[in-house]
């Protein structure tokens, strides 16, 4: 395996997971370990992160965990001083903290509402806030958003809240590509399809088909051309890319990881 990530720090947010296996921020914060960096392995939950370190392996001694709640601004801007103490600096920040919520504007509750506006946004805006002033005084970093096929079309089930702040995420993130790229700091996001994670099993088919998890994956196979599902480390390696500096040349933009949904007309 590549070292390509040698002497780099590294910020992930959403490093836990809902269940057992690879879910996107635990791939990403493992594969970023495997690959030479130092990871703040961020999330709200520690026993998460524990499960994280245990399928880290050799790489555990590279990841140190870190309990943060990422819609505050004073538990983000303490991640981020815990991140330069810890390791001296900041090179690399993965945002990807994230959930859904069933529903259009009617049936969506206000309060619900307002609660993936700040998981699914807020969090972004505001590690990106205590962040990118360490990345700009060093004159280099690399962001990558995590977004979702949801925020590019229509993908199967109506979730308005959850749609429109992955949209919000994807344009935050070319704005501040744009504005930061004088700095040289490059902003990018990854934007998953119907990928088969953990949040599957213990969230999404509850929420989709009464729980029948082989009823939603059918359903969620059909919309994918290539006619298998990845999973977390389908994204790692998206994010991966674009924080390293085979993407030194890439910034504003969106690297799709669906099998091709997003593609079809249908």
């Amino acid at each position: 395996m590549s070292r390509r990530f040698e002497n780099k720090v590294a910020i992930v947010t959403g490093a836990g997971c809902v269940g057992a296996g690879w879910g996107n921020g635990r791939a990403i914060a493992v594969r970023l370990a495997e690959e030479g960096a130092k990871v703040l392995a961020v999330d709200r939950d520690r026993a998460r992160l524990d499960e994280t370190l245990e399928l880290a392996g050799d790489a555990r001694a590279s990841i140190t965990p870190w309990v943060c709640d990422v819609t505050s601004s004073d538990s983000v801007a303490a991640m981020a001083k815990a991140c330069i103490d810890t390791y001296g600096t900041i090179d690399i920040l993965v945002n990807n903290v994230g959930g859904s919520a069933a529903g259009g504007p009617v049936e969506l509750a206000e309060e619900t509402w307002d609660l993936q506006v700040d998981i699914n946004l807020k969090s972004v805006f505001l590690t990106c806030k205590h962040v990118l002033p360490t990345l700009i005084a060093k004159k280099s970093g690399s962001i990558v958003n995590i977004a979702s096929t949801s925020g590019l079309r229509f993908t199967g089930s109506a979730q308005v809240a959850y749609a429109a702040t992955k949209a919000g995420v994807i344009h935050l993130s070319r704005v501040v590509a744009v504005q930061h790229a004088p700095d040289g700091v490059r902003v990018n996001s990854v934007v998953p399809g119907q990928l088969h994670t953990p949040m599957v099993e213990t969230r999404l088919a509850k929420q989709r088909t009464g729980g029948d998890v082989d009823a939603l994956l059918a359903q969620r196979l059909k919309r994918i051309p290539l006619g298998f599902m990845g999973d977390g480390r389908d994204t790692a390696s998206a994010v991966l890319f674009l924080a390293s500096d085979d993407a030194r040349f890439v910034t504003g933009t969106e690297l799709v990881v669906d099998g091709g949904m997003t593609a079809r007309c249908d």
